[in-house]
């Protein structure tokens, strides 16, 4: 997972929870006081930039009036960090609490949350949606509280269907129905039917081999048997086959430009576009992810989290400030700009009621119990670029290489 996708809409919204009103109570104080004043001083480090720090500010500026006895500095460190994660935890002068989502980099740097969680009641977890707990821990120990998500779900062009004469899809798709829509449409208007990543991100992609019954690897790391098994050659040679067949492109980046533009009449992404289909007034709908007809389909999550250093020295103010930032007031603050993590807050607010946003519910809701191969392969860096060179000489129009030897090679 990359941050740039993470937060080209999810963090891009995280970022956005300002407007928030005053949600404090009562604290408990540290023993150790930081200054004269008698306030516990916390920084707080995030990776946004710009305008988005100005909206972080400001809730951290609400977080300290609300609170007589912590005083909360927000370090801003845009590209640079991991770079300066990295840094602190290796000289100790981590920041106490900071933006996660790259636990397995990390964690071993980072304190385990189950002890605070646990005081804070049964209640407390159980109104987060399971599945981002699976997302924001490691080894069974969780070192993040949940602030944004979102799953992928299926993108639709409305008006390409209607030129086509065939019926909208419908969550209990499969994927040999998206095929027979896609071959329709690319026959009977000018867009291709379905459009999807050449050089797709390998976090991603394996949510389709969970779909077909496999994955990259099994619980031990060793992908042999894994990634070249019959299920996971199946989901690559139906994406190759698509293209080779003339109703389906594999885009240069995401597919977003090609959906917007009306080249394409489908395609599975995030979130993240939502805004800016609305900006263009686009006449589309979103359902869930197609099924092979032997499961219900799975999405892989892109998740964000705040987590506590493991060298913070006012831990317990620090878990203050975590809980204020991801409470009920700040997740409905932040509704039409993320999606929200809290059950209470999506019946409150009658999200699933909204065409936009359920889809993305109905794909976490039967997305639990799949850890991401980044989770368990050690060298996951490498392994990665791996994955994605040889996705893109199976997918790329020039060379279309044949699935079954390029995934028994990537095995080895």
């Amino acid at each position: 997972m990359k941050r740039r996708e993470l937060f080209g809409g999810i963090l891009l919204i995280t970022a956005v929870s300002v407007f928030m009103t005053g949600c404090g109570g009562e604290q408990k104080k540290d023993n150790a006081k930081a200054d004269k004043g008698g306030k516990t001083k916390l920084r707080f480090a995030s990776w946004d930039v710009a305008d988005d720090i100005d909206l972080q500010q400001g809730v951290v500026d609400e977080f300290n009036k609300t609170h007589d006895d912590i005083e909360v500095s927000l370090e801003a460190y845009g590209s640079d960090f991991d770079t300066k994660i990295s840094a602190g935890m290796g000289s100790g002068d981590t920041p106490d609490v900071m933006y996660m989502w790259n636990y397995p980099a990390y964690y071993e740097g980072l304190e385990p949350l189950d002890s605070y969680i646990e005081k804070e009641g049964e209640d407390y977890k159980k109104d987060f949606y399971d599945t981002l707990w699976d997302y924001n821990s490691m080894n069974e120990q969780i070192y993040g509280i949940p602030v944004g998500f979102t799953t992928h779900a299926l993108f639709y062009n409305k008006d390409l269907f209607q030129e086509a004469g065939i019926d909208e899809p419908t969550d209990d798709w499969t994927w040999e129905d998206l095929q027979t829509a896609a071959k329709a449409i690319s026959e009977k208007t000018d867009a291709k039917g379905f459009s999807f990543q050449m050089k797709p991100d390998p976090y991603d992609y394996e949510m389709y081999l969970w779909s077909n019954g496999s994955a990259y690897c099994g619980k031990d790391g060793q992908m042999d048997g894994y990634i070249n098994s019959d299920e996971s050659k199946e989901v690559f040679q139906m994406f190759q086959g698509m293209e080779k067949e003339g109703y389906a492109v594999a885009t240069e980046k995401s597919g977003t430009d090609e959906f917007r533009s009306g080249q394409s009449a489908m395609y599975v992404y995030g979130s993240w576009s939502i805004n800016s289909l609305k900006e263009d007034g686009m006449n589309y709908g979103i359902t869930k992810i197609p099924s092979f007809g032997k499961q219900p389909s799975v999405s892989i999550l892109s998740s964000s989290g705040i987590a506590m250093s493991k060298d913070s020295k006012n831990k317990d103010a620090a878990w203050e400030f975590m809980k204020y930032w991801t409470n009920e007031e700040s997740n409905k603050n932040r509704i039409g700009l993320e999606l929200p993590v809290l059950m209470n807050v999506v019946d409150s607010e009658k999200i699933m009621d909204k065409p936009e946003f359920a889809p993305f519910y109905l794909m976490l809701e039967q997305s639990s119990g799949h850890t991401p191969a980044s989770f368990i392969i050690k060298d996951w860096s490498e392994t990665s670029e791996d994955l994605s060179l040889s996705f893109e000489e199976i997918f790329n129009p020039s060379t279309l290489q044949d699935v079954s030897e390029t995934l028994d090679q990537l095995s080895e």
